[in-house]
């Protein structure tokens, strides 16, 4: 990730959104600490979109539609704790 001072970045922007869209987040600084990163709107959308709902997550399971699944359990007795 390249670093860009925020005076830079403000002078060259235009540059700076190139280099996002070519390689990759570009880091800006200010007073030498990083401030804030600018990404791709492609890198953004991946970053925040929710995917599937758990509702197609649960559908796509093997066991969906199965009526009886039968999950063992142990049968030892619980251990002894103190109080």
């Amino acid at each position: 990730m390249q670093n860009w001072q925020i005076q830079e970045a403000k002078a060259r922007f235009s540059e700076l959104v190139r280099a996002t869209e070519h390689g990759g987040p570009q880091a800006i600084t200010w007073h030498g600490r990083e401030v804030a990163v600018v990404v791709s709107r492609a890198e953004y959308e991946r970053l925040t979109s929710a995917g599937e709902s758990l509702v197609e997550f649960m559908r796509r399971s093997p066991l969906y539609g199965v009526e009886d699944i039968e999950f063992g359990r142990d049968a030892s007795l619980p251990r002894d704790t103190p109080l």
